[in-house]
């Protein structure tokens, strides 16, 4: 009976990836049954998620280095972030750092073998002391280095989106973060509409878009695929997914997710499977909290994700960058730098 189960799951699974494959997309209904997806049949959902991933990107990771480039001083009232206006978490505080620590940051990407070099500054959006810093560095790292380069800025006017693309950047990360219909409960100071209409201003400047979300802030599985979907939708070029750390000190400090007490590293891995085949020739990245909440599954991310953030987050440690290296080798697959 076991062995009978276990080629069951195995059709059942790959099934989906063969549509997937054959260019019919993920509905919701199969979305959802992936997030359903039994423990015991993990392995199989996994395996069927890594069809798709290795038809698209083989077994090739991309590293990204993170550079908290403004840290805390944010007027928004994002529930889950330790750098909003209603944090009490103890966090460095500081403006937009000089051109000396920004370039060193991409020194460090470079030696890290990242491909991509995402500045983030804490901010509804980028003034314009902030635009200039931006748009003052972002030619010099790009001519020294040859990273590419991510902004993520908060909300962007087609103006600004218009200069970022003029000086240089490749890509704007802006994340959706959760649905439309759960946003209201994690932040009232902007709404889901003020993301999608910085998604539009970043497409028509001609970038590419980064956008994802976090996983665990009280939302429905419902929630989950309605944001993998609208991400299809928005045709997204690359999906970070974080799994919420719970900052002491934030609204979600221990938020929950389908009543449970937790996330799973189960759940997170049907998580990874699901925005692949929802996604699949889309760049997905394993971003904050997957130490936290993957824990020893990590490499198992890896079959659905073809990305990682290579070293610390905005406020968060990450584990070393050896141990991301050894991971990667160990599984067999490569890092890679390809522009």
């Amino acid at each position: 009976m076991p062995a009978t189960l276990s080629a069951e799951a195995t059709t059942r699974w790959h099934a989906l990836a063969e549509q997937v494959l054959a260019g019919e997309p993920l509905t919701a209904d199969q979305a959802r049954d992936v997030l359903a997806c039994p423990d015991g049949e993990l392995l199989a959902l996994l395996d069927a998620a890594y069809q798709v991933r290795h038809y698209y990107f083989g077994n090739k990771v991309q590293l990204y280095f993170l550079m908290n480039a403004k840290s805390g001083l944010c007027p928004e009232d994002c529930g889950y972030c330790s750098q909003s206006k209603v944090s009490e978490a103890e966090i460095p505080k500081y403006n937009i750092l000089q051109r000396d620590k920004l370039l060193d940051g991409a020194r460090v990407a470079a030696e890290r073998n990242a491909r991509t070099y995402c500045l983030v500054i804490s901010a509804r959006g980028p003034n314009e002391r902030e635009m200039q810093a931006v748009e003052t560095i972002v030619p010099e790292i790009k001519e020294k280095y040859g990273l590419h380069i991510c902004a993520c800025l908060g909300l962007l006017t087609d103006e600004q989106a218009a200069r970022l693309k003029a000086c240089g950047v490749d890509r704007v990360n802006h994340n959706l973060n959760t649905s439309g219909e759960h946003y209201e409960k994690i932040c009232s100071t902007h709404t889901y509409k003020d993301r999608l209409d910085t998604l539009a201003a970043v497409r028509s400047a001609g970038m590419e878009l980064c956008s994802g979300g976090i996983i665990g802030m009280g939302e429905q599985p419902e929630d989950v695929v309605s944001m993998a979907l609208e991400l299809r939708e928005q045709g997204v070029h690359s999906i970070p997914i974080n799994f919420l750390n719970p900052i002491d000190g934030t609204p979600l400090e221990g938020a929950a997710i389908s009543g449970q007490h937790a996330l799973t590293p189960q759940y997170c891995l049907k998580v990874l499977a699901m925005f692949r085949l929802v996604n699949p020739d889309r760049e997905l990245r394993i971003a904050g909290g997957r130490e936290i909440h993957l824990r020893s599954l990590q490499p198992l991310g890896l079959y659905p994700a073809n990305s990682l953030f290579v070293g610390d987050y905005l406020t968060t440690e990450g584990q070393a960058p050896e141990a991301d290296y050894a991971m990667i080798r160990d599984l067999g697959f490569e890092v890679t730098v390809e522009h």
